[in-house]
């Protein structure tokens, strides 16, 4: 079981939530969010919005896109009971996206607790950067599947949790639609209903594309414009050339009526960048605030002279609700040895050996602390002597006490490994809570994923998370 929740906070200055006046939803916005209760507070009238977002991945990717969402979802409740107005939240699924090495695989915990990566496939380095949403799961969702129910321990929650993945991630599904879809069954239907946004969907990107083409005029720092197009390469950057627009990497020339005319055909071959994305968002909901992470938090100041130039209202940018989960075998060991989760998040290693180091005998450690000093003395005194006779061998006599001193250092280094060796059951649990608390040598949220804690602790754990992340909401 869940033994606590740890909040994590992101460092970054409070936001400050705009006064907006609600207003109605495109019907072509609508149209691409994934029917549920979401959809339909969003179809009811006039609404404010707070959004969040983050390309697909293999079943659903690490846990913060999780906490995303209930991130949007908590801050939204808190602003509707304060303003009195819907205010419905928003994740923006990023189908357009073509990062398919980030998508393609989910970290879950295994058997032992250690982290195993389950991958659907690569792709060669020469393919065309296709979007995710261009990404179809195929044959090889089925390998992923019986790969992830080989991983996960056999629990009472298990068989639901394969159950909800494999109704999302199926042969005939592509990534982000099915990421969309296990979003919307896992989280849709939760509190006020979370509204999927599916921002690839053809009649998204038609409500999109007079934003799209009004971007191609804004030239950013690097050259490009905000603005990418499907071409022979794949998702490419276009780079205005005269009258005309070229393709970053393919070196495709197309016009701006070329452009429009791929507007009005085949929308979904239009996309906006990291920074002009925000705008497009605000564009196409009435948004209060973008809940984000650490990163985000960094680069969407950068979008202010986009929403400027296209007469955007900016919404705020509020960091998300950070944390990490402790079970109570994990708490445990914690507990037994006076250490907290901030202890491992150095080297692989370097803990076991401190707590060995403080094992050594007393005497022993005193023993070589003198040693060392009296090698550096001694050595002092030599350097001084041969410095009047022969100062061309100073750097002999600092190689000499350098090795002397390495000795005395190999001598406490190969004591400590003799007692961790001693103390296996002890480096082995210190491993395995490394590998919970921060697996790969990263935070938690961003490596594992959901389905493996849901595997072992059910639903419930959605309750206790949704709890925390009120707690964080109230206080944004």
């Amino acid at each position: 079981m869940i033994s606590r929740i740890v909040a994590t906070p992101i460092a970054a200055p409070r936001a400050t939530i705009p006064s907006l006046r609600p207003r109605r939803v495109d019907p072509d916005v609508l149209a691409a969010i994934v029917p549920g209760p979401g959809r339909e507070r969003l179809s009811n009238g006039e609404v404010l919005a707070i959004t969040t977002g983050q390309q697909p991945a293999l079943f659903t990717g690490p846990l913060y896109t999780v906490f995303k969402a209930m991130s949007a979802v908590a801050l939204g409740e808190r602003l509707e009971r304060e303003r009195g107005v819907p205010v419905v939240p928003v994740f923006w699924v990023a189908g357009d996206d073509h990062d398919f090495a980030e998508a393609n695989h989910a970290w879950v915990q295994g058997r032992e607790g250690e982290p195993v990566q389950i991958m659907l496939r690569e792709r060669p380095h020469d393919a065309p950067q296709w979007p995710l949403f261009r990404e179809a799961l195929g044959a090889d969702i089925g390998p992923a599947l019986a790969a992830i129910d080989a991983a996960l321990p056999d629990s009472e929650s298990k068989g639901d949790v394969l159950e909800w993945l494999r109704a999302s991630y199926r042969s005939d599904a592509n990534l982000a639609d099915a990421g969309a879809d296990a979003l919307q069954r896992l989280l849709g239907a939760r509190r006020t209903g979370l509204a999927i946004f599916r921002a690839h969907d053809r009649r998204a990107k038609r409500a999109a594309a007079p934003w799209l083409l009004r971007a191609l005029d804004q030239t950013l720092e690097d050259g490009l414009t905000p603005v990418l197009v499907e071409g022979r390469l794949g998702r490419d950057r276009l780079r205005q050339d005269g009258s005309a627009f070229v393709t970053r990497r393919s070196g495709e020339r197309f016009t701006r009526a070329e452009l429009e005319q791929i507007a009005a055909d085949t929308p979904e071959r239009l996309s906006p960048n990291v920074l002009l994305r925000p705008v497009i968002e605000a564009a196409l909901f009435p948004t209060l605030g973008y809940v984000g992470g650490p990163g985000e938090m960094e680069y969407l100041p950068e979008s202010g002279p986009l929403f400027s130039s296209l007469g955007v209202t900016p919404q705020a940018h509020v960091p998300r609700w950070s944390g990490l989960l402790i079970e109570t075998r994990v708490d445990k060991v914690l507990t037994k040895h006076g250490l907290t989760p901030a202890d491992f998040n150095g080297q692989p290693g370097a803990l076991e050996s401190r707590i060995a180091k403080a094992d050594l005998p007393p005497d022993l450690v005193a023993a070589l602390n003198d040693l060392r000093q009296d090698v550096e003395s001694r050595f002092a005194r030599i350097s001084g002597e041969v410095h009047q006779l022969d100062p061309t061998l100073e750097r002999t006599v600092e190689s000499a006490r350098n090795a002397a001193l390495a000795g005395t250092n190999e001598i406490e280094k190969k004591l400590v490994a003799s007692l961790k060796r001693s103390q296996g059951t002890l480096v082995s649990q210190l491993a395995r809570t490394r590998a919970a608390l921060a697996p790969l040598g990263k935070p938690q949220e961003r490596v594992l994923t959901i389905a493996s804690f849901l595997a072992r602790h059910g639903t419930s754990l959605l309750d206790e998370i949704e709890q925390e992340v009120a707690r964080w909401a109230a206080a944004s």
